[in-house]
This record gives C-alpha cells, sequence and structure tokens, in this order.
C-alpha cells in the first residue's frame, strides 16, 4: 500500500521559511508526478506547486519566486522550501503522487494528511 507523510509544517512569522518534506513508502510501484496543495478553512483545496518525474516544476503565481519544489527519486521524498512566508500562506499542505503499479498502464492518485503551516503578521 502507498503512503505519503508530510513534515515540516509549524509557526512561522511573516518573512521567515520552512521546508515541507514528504515521504512516500510501500513496494511494486512507480512514482510519476507530485505536487503540494493547501487548504484554507472555507476555500477550495489549491495546487501550490508540482513537478514531473524529470524535475520540470510548475508553480501557483502567488508563489513563484518564494517556494521551490524539489524532488528525489532514490529517496521517494518531495520537498518545498518556502521562502519570503506571507501570512495568506497559512494553510494545510498536502503532498499528493501519481502512483502506478507494477504491470498496471493506469495512473492512482494518493495523498497525505496534511502539515499544517501557520504564519503570523
Amino acid at each position: 500500500q502507498v503512503q505519503l507523510v508530510e513534515s515540516g509544517g509549524g509557526l512561522v512569522q511573516a518573512g521567515g521559511s520552512l521546508r515541507l518534506a514528504c515521504t512516500v513508502s510501500g513496494r511494486g510501484f512507480s512514482i510519476n508526478a507530485m505536487g503540494w496543495y493547501r487548504q484554507v478553512p472555507g476555500k477550495q483545496r489549491e495546487s501550490v506547486a508540482s513537478i514531473t518525474r524529470s524535475g520540470v516544476a510548475d508553480y501557483v503565481d502567488s508563489v513563484k519566486d518564494r517556494f521551490t519544489i524539489s524532488r528525489d527519486n532514490i529517496k521517494r521524498a518531495l520537498y518545498l522550501q518556502m521562502n519570503s512566508l506571507k501570512p495568506e500562506d497559512t494553510g494545510a499542505y498536502y503532498c499528493y503522487a501519481f502512483t502506478v503499479r507494477e504491470g498496471a498502464s493506469y495512473e492512482r492518485g494518493v495523498w497525505g494528511q496534511g502539515t499544517q503551516v501557520t504564519v503570523s503578521s
């Protein structure tokens, strides 16, 4: 069974930095695209950043030049370096991965449980 576990969230002052990590466990599958979403109460879950297996990254406009997504395919890990944090970055951050089971021809999306990021003004 594929499991994703996030870490690195916390409370930080505006202008500070945090680094989120997401580790993937399980056997018998490969990982395609991965990414981070964030959820603010009362709002829809928003895609923050994504990265392909080959390392091509994409960001929502509000975090460009502040956040950096990266991955380690050997360690099966995903990271999000968040700099110059703003109060509007506050939310629950969720890691996701599109996985392909050995012998299968389709992707399956898997989500982590989320980690809270709170940015105080």
